[in-house]
Parts: C-alpha cells; sequence; structure tokens
C-alpha cells in the first residue's frame, strides 16, 4: 500500500514537472516555427493580437510554408542587428571581466579577514544588493553625469563591474573552503596571494561561474540601464533593437528574438554542471 502511495505521488510529481517543462518550452518553440514563417503566414497567425492580423490567433509549432527569409533580411539587409549585438558583447563581457578583477578579491578579503567593520560594510553590500534599479537611477545618473561619462559604454561597465550581487554570490563559497586546505598552502610557505590564487580560485570556481552566468543573463536583457544612460542609439544593446522593430517586420523580429536567445541558452545548458558542482562545494565540511 506505501509503495503503491509512493508510486502515485512519483508520477504526480513527474506529471507536474512535464506540464511545467512544457509550459517554459512551448514559448521557444513557437517563436523558433515562427522565425521561419513568411510575412503573410505570420500575419495570417499571430498578428492578430496586435491588431494587424487577418484573422484570430492560430499559433503553430511548424510553419506551412518554411522560409530563411527572415534571417536572410536579419543578417544581410539589417546593420543595426551587428552593431546592437557587438555592443552586447562589449558591454556584458566587458562587465563580467571587471567583476572578475574586481569582485573576486573583495569577496576573497570578506570571507577569509577580519577587520573592523566587516559586518556593517558587508550589510551595506546586502542592502544595495536588494535596491531596485529605480531607487539608484538618480544617484547613478548624476554620478555618472559628474564624471563625464554618459553616453559612453563606461556608462553601463562601470556600474556593473562594481554591483554587489557577484561579491556576495562568491563570498559564499569562498568561506565554505576548508580551513586545513588554506593552513597547509601557508605551512608550505604561501603568500596570501598564492592562497588565494592556487586554493581560493580553483576550491571556488563553481560560485565564480555561477555568479557569472546570472549576471550575464541579467545584462545581456537588460532594458532599463541603457535606455537611461544611453541616448546615442549607435551605442544601444541588442535587448534595445527587438523594442523597435515595426510591425512590418514581425518576421525579422521573431529571427532577431530566436538569435538572441540563443547565446543565453548555450550558457545555460553548458553552466548546469558548474551550478551543481556550486552546490556541492557549498555544502562543504571541514
Amino acid at each position: 500500500m506505501k509503495k503503491a502511495k509512493r508510486r502515485k505521488g512519483r508520477y504526480s510529481g513527474f506529471l507536474l514537472l512535464a506540464v511545467s517543462v512544457c509550459f517554459v518550452i512551448l514559448p521557444l518553440l513557437l517563436m523558433g516555427a515562427a522565425s521561419f514563417m513568411a510575412g503573410d503566414e505570420l500575419a495570417f497567425r499571430y498578428l492578430e493580437a496586435l491588431g494587424l492580423g487577418k484573422g484570430p490567433v492560430r499559433p503553430a509549432l511548424l510553419p506551412d510554408y518554411p522560409t530563411i527569409a527572415p534571417y536572410r533580411e536579419l543578417f544581410l539587409h539589417s546593420p543595426g542587428f551587428f552593431v546592437m549585438f557587438w555592443n552586447s558583447c562589449l558591454q556584458v563581457f566587458g562587465i563580467l571581466a571587471g567583476q572578475l578583477l574586481a569582485g573576486m578579491p573583495a569577496a576573497w578579503a570578506f570571507a577569509r579577514f577580519r577587520f573592523p567593520g566587516k559586518r556593517i560594510l558587508f550589510l551595506l553590500y546586502l542592502l544595495l544588493m536588494i535596491m531596485p534599479f529605480q531607487v539608484m537611477m538618480a544617484p547613478s545618473y548624476l554620478i555618472l553625469e559628474r564624471l563625464g561619462l554618459l553616453d559612453t559604454h563606461l556608462a553601463i561597465l562601470v556600474p556593473g563591474i562594481f554591483s554587489t550581487f557577484p561579491v556576495y554570490i562568491m563570498e559564499r563559497f569562498f568561506e565554505s573552503i576548508p580551513n586545513s586546505l588554506l593552513e597547509a598552502a601557508y605551512i608550505d610557505g604561501a603568500g596570501e596571494w598564492t592562497a588565494f590564487v592556487r586554493v581560493g580560485i580553483p576550491m571556488g570556481f563553481p560560485g565564480v561561474m555561477t555568479a557569472l552566468l546570472l549576471d550575464f543573463f541579467e545584462y545581456w536583457s537588460a532594458l532599463e540601464q541603457p535606455l537611461t544612460f544611453l541616448k546615442d542609439k549607435t551605442l544601444w544593446p541588442l535587448s534595445l533593437y527587438l523594442p523597435n522593430v515595426t510591425a512590418d517586420k514581425a518576421s525579422v523580429a521573431f529571427a532577431a528574438g530566436a538569435v538572441a536567445i540563443l547565446l543565453p541558452a548555450l550558457l545555460y545548458l553548458n553552466g548546469q554542471t558548474w551550478l551543481e558542482q556550486g552546490i556541492y562545494a557549498s555544502g562543504i565540511k571541514e
């Protein structure tokens, strides 16, 4: 009887999980299918939701008449897409590189050192982390204006590099490193920097990758920061490309959406291993 109940509970949980997965994946499949539809078919199936269609919405997982015309239009006749794509790469990967240089040493200091005001400073980090962008928008704008960084890539890079979120994530992992490993390194003659590079970074690598992946997803799809700090449209990232696509280019918009989501999807699929290792590393006990 108990086995039957357990089996029933497992089946129910599996069914619930399968339904949840379908709700997540279905929009992606529909977007992928729509990116291969011609303009007329797209208007027939989807554009009624925008008041531009030729009938009620009729979603389909496969187009009736597949075509690569939207991708040809995107790659060959949409130079603005490539400009925004490279802007996104410059801004996002620049932020991640800066977080490695500034965030990792800060996280190591919080995790391994004792100094006056440490708890208060870390509490300040937590408060800054939970504050929404809308609260910090005006002070950030004024500071960037005073520094002469508005309307430059640095207006996005500087606040992102010194974000408190990756420091918090990496500090949790550095703190979980067994003291015995560090003591063994010190006994062998390692200094603090050597211990950080040869013990701290390898042991805390899953946490570092977790922080970088989460920040990549955040900044790749950022809307408010570039809209606020960048008036020059030649500096806009890819996240602002889709809202500026006109209705007559709806097929191009679906193709651009499919291309824009490809890199985050690949990183997420390949980053699951690091995330699992990070969870395991956070549970290490001496």
